[in-house]
Formats: structure tokens, sequence, C-alpha cells
């Protein structure tokens, strides 16, 4: 199983790796020799919440190596006037006489309650390469179905600024 990302991402996840290893990891052992040396462990709680932490650390060092070594780099292809990767989308959906404007991203960096949505959600495997003015079928979970109307496609670029998940 592979993700598709994005070089952005790629340096994203390195450079929180970095980070972790130099600066957070470190300090972290520190705080586990200084609970360990307070004496009896079976009833230390600084010594369990500090090697919890370092446990916490440790696996998401391996968890952003594993999705570096395992991901699939892709390049954002932009096709003029329809909908593509850090596209900001907005949406019609007739059932509800409501408007949302959504920014489809990585899966890495989505964020549905700011309105970031992954490329593999049913909402942006719908839009993908519709264009202002076509209608897109939106299938979720359950066989139940709702129909969107594009109204503005505004152009986007893969945006730095956007944190990683943080799981």
């Amino acid at each position: 199983m592979y993700d598709l990302l994005t070089k952005v991402d790629i340096e994203k996840m390195q450079a929180e790796i970095d980070q972790r290893v130099k600066v957070i990891r470190p300090k972290l052992v520190e705080n586990l020799r200084e609970a360990r040396a307070l004496g009896d462990l079976s009833e230390n709680y600084e010594y369990k919440t500090a090697k919890q932490e370092l446990r916490r650390c440790d696996s998401r060092i391996r968890h952003l190596r594993r999705m570096i070594e395992t991901a699939r780099v892709v390049e954002v292809k932009k096709t003029a006037g329809r909908v593509s990767m850090f596209d900001k989308v907005t949406i019609y959906i007739p059932d509800d006489d409501e408007t949302d404007t959504v920014t489809i991203v990585t899966k890495l960096r989505q964020d549905s309650l700011n309105g970031y949505i992954s490329e593999e959600s049913p909402m942006a495997r719908a839009l993908m390469g519709k264009k202002v003015g076509d209608k897109a079928l939106i299938s979720v979970e359950g066989g139940c179905s709702y129909e969107v109307v594009i109204k503005n496609i505004e152009s986007g670029e893969d945006d730095t600024s956007l944190p990683i998940s943080p799981y």
C-alpha cells in the first residue's frame, strides 16, 4: 500500500523526522532518565508518562519513515478550467440549498473541518476533472449519494503552509 504524495509532503515529513530525532527525542530520553532516578518504578507516574511520550515519538518517526519509503510521488497536472489538486472549488448542493467551498489536497494534509479534503475522498474523486457548471454525483458509504453543481474553480498551487496531519 502506498500514498500519493507530493515533493512538498515528503519534505515536510522529513523535516518533522529531523526535528523529532535531533531535538524532541533527546529531550524525552533525558526526561525518562530523570524520572527513573526518582525511585520506585512501579508507582512512578513521571516515569510511566516519560516512557509513553518516548514511545509515541518513536512511533511517529517510524510511521513517517514508512510513509516516505512507500510513497508514490505525484506531479500535479493542471488542466485549465478543470478541477485538479490544490484547486479551491465552490459547489452548490441543491438538496440542502447550500454553497460550500473545498480545497483538494493530498491525504497527508487533509483537514475537512477547515475545508481541505483528500484527493482520495468521495467528493474529491467526483469533482476531479469537472468544470464550472458540471454536476457531480458523490457516492458515500451505505449506498447513499447526492449531487453537487460546480459554481467556481480557483486554480491553486501546492500550499507549503499547510501542515501535515499529526496521524
